[in-house]
This record gives structure tokens, C-alpha cells and sequence, in this order.
């Protein structure tokens, strides 16, 4: 072959060759932005489980943190949310036991609830409950836990939660008070621990829980009328007693935490049938791909109603 016909095969080869690689690299990349969009799209959620799951307030039933962490890891869980009424103590050395607990046995500590009540006329009884609240924040960012479950707190007018409870969550605002009054107090109280919040990276998550938090419009009017990143919502699927679906699709954009309740040996207080693909489907409609956090209310056994709960919360969330 002569070398002026060689170089033209060598370089129409050369190019033909580059076409194909380039084609088949097109192709490639192609296929791997469709598969990560689409993973990204359909990924599951992590689940976790509240220490909440294994104590509900029973008398006979309060197990320690360290062996809800091992129950959680034994079981499969990716993560643990801690409800700080379950600690045994704030000191700065047990709170680093709890952490390395969860690391050794692979769980993440995503989640911390705490109680406070901001729905009184007294600045000092605020005052009290903001202080705790900044406090409560220190401990998870202590425990590298990056959000917390805040509440409004209840206008205290029933006489015990079973009695709020028999009442499906509604009770009589202080005489002489009003909504606006209660509104007032408990946006003044949350925008006092946001300083706090913002230092320690920890989102607070105003839940739809009882008082004023009872109506995703309740919700909504503390949040939006803060207006900060620090301040979103922690959705509990059970704590909207009527039409949970239509409320849920309401909060689901402001959501940063999910608490997803299960009900196995009938509720302690009450029983929800709950659809959670149903619920999945709302979330991933607005792009929430956070923390699925279980609180087993009912009656049965944790040890078998909390496996159980997984599977359900794990067929729900995780992904196609």
C-alpha cells in the first residue's frame, strides 16, 4: 500500500473509530443521567424509629436509649429520633455515650423531641419553656442531631391528656384569651430560640400536634409568619384525627421530618387506618426524600408490632 493511501486508511480509521467511542461515551453518560435521575426521583426514604416506639408512656415499658439503639439496629432501622422525656441524663459524657452507641451499631441520630408550651399569658412560664427549648437544642447539637420536634403547647384547659385525648384534641382557650393572643405568644417564644438554632445547625420542625398546632393552618400561620430556614415541620401522619390526607398534602411542602405512627393491638388513645403508600405518594410529590421516623402507638408488644411497623413503612417509602 502506498504511503499516501495508508495515511488516508489510518485517518478516516481513526475518525471512524472516534465517532463510535463518542457515540457509545453519548450513550453511556445518556443512560447514566437517566438512571441517577431516575434513582434520584424513586430513591426510598431512611427509616428510623423514636425510643418513643418502645415506652408510649406505659409504666412497665421504659427501656433505656442504649437499648432502644440496639432494638433499632437489630431490627434493621437506619436511624434512631431520640424523645428527650426517655433520657436519663444531660450530662455532656452520657449524651457521648449515646452518639458512639449509635455509631458502633451503624445508626444515624436524626431526630429529637421535646415538649415545651408557649401557649400561656405568663412571660415568666415563656420564658421558662424558651430557655429549655435553647437548651433542648444544645443537647442535639451535642448529639449531632440535626433536627428538632418543637410544639405550641395546650392552653392546659383539660384536665389531663386523656381527657384532651377523649376530646380529639380540642379544648377550651384560657378565658379571656384569645387565638391571636395564643398566636402571638408562641411566635414571640420560637423566634426567641432561632439564635440558638442557627449557632447548632439544628431545624426546628413545628409538628401538627395539639393546641395550636391542631390545624395545618395553625401550622402554617407560626411558620410563615417567622419566615426563617431554622423554623419548618415535622409532619406526624397521626395527629390529624379527620380528613389526615387532604391536611397531610397541606404541611407536606414545609416538611423537614416525618413522624409515621402505627396503631398494632389498637391505639393507646385512639387508632388511625392509614394508607402510607397513599401518604408516600403525597410526599414524593413534593420532593421530601427525609427521615421516615415510626411511633408505634398501640397496645401490642413492641418487640413484634415495631418489626412489623418497618415492613410497612419500608414498602411504603422504599423506592421502586
Amino acid at each position: 500500500m502506498a504511503a499516501t493511501d495508508r495515511r488516508r486508511f489510518l485517518s478516516s480509521s481513526t475518525a471512524a473509530l472516534g465517532a463510535t467511542a463518542f457515540a457509545s461515551f453519548a450513550q453511556g453518560a445518556t443512560e447514566a443521567s437517566s438512571a441517577v435521575g431516575g434513582s434520584a426521583s424513586r430513591r426510598g426514604n431512611p427509616i428510623a424509629v423514636s425510643t418513643y416506639s418502645f415506652w408510649r408512656f406505659k409504666e412497665d415499658s421504659k427501656l433505656s436509649i442504649e437499648t432502644c439503639i440496639d432494638e433499632a439496629a437489630r431490627m434493621g432501622f437506619d436511624a434512631v429520633e431520640i424523645l428527650q422525656m426517655q433520657m436519663e441524663s444531660e450530662d455532656p459524657a452520657y449524651l457521648q455515650r449515646l452518639k458512639q452507641r449509635a455509631f458502633i451499631n451503624g445508626l444515624s441520630l436524626c431526630g429529637l423531641s421535646t415538649h415545651q408550651g408557649f401557649l400561656s399569658p405568663d412571660a415568666t412560664v415563656r420564658q421558662k419553656n424558651i430557655d429549655h427549648t435553647n437548651n433542648a437544642i444544645e443537647i442535639a447539637y451535642a448529639l449531632g442531631i440535626p433536627t428538632m420536634r418543637v410544639n405550641t403547647g395546650r392552653w392546659g384547659t383539660s384536665k389531663d391528656f386523656d381527657e384532651l385525648m377523649a376530646n380529639r384534641g380540642i379544648e377550651p382557650r384560657l378565658e379571656g384569651y384569645t387565638d391571636d393572643d395564643g398566636f402571638k405568644w408562641v411566635i414571640d417564644s420560637l423566634e426567641k430560640c432561632l439564635p440558638t438554632a442557627e449557632k447548632c445547625g439544628v431545624t426546628l420542625g413545628l409538628e401538627n400536634h395539639w393546641g395550636l398546632g391542631l390545624t395545618p393552618e395553625g401550622v402554617l400561620r407560626i411558620i410563615q409568619a417567622i419566615d426563617s430556614p431554622w423554623l419548618r415541620c415535622t409532619l406526624d401522619t397521626g395527629n390529624f384525627l379527620e380528613d389526615p390526607y387532604d391536611r397531610l398534602e397541606v404541611l407536606a411542602p414545609e416538611a423537614v421530618f416525618v413522624q409515621a405512627k402505627t396503631y398494632y393491638g389498637g391505639g393507646v388513645w385512639y387508632s388511625l387506618d392509614l394508607d402510607y403508600k397513599r401518604i408516600a405518594e403525597i410526599l414524593r410529590r413534593h420532593k421530601f426524600h427525609g427521615y421516615i421516623s415510626l411511633e408505634f402507638e398501640g397496645n401490642e408488644a413492641w418487640q413484634s408490632a415495631i418489626p412489623q411497623s418497618l415492613a410497612v413503612l419500608r414498602s411504603a417509602f422504599g423506592g421502586a
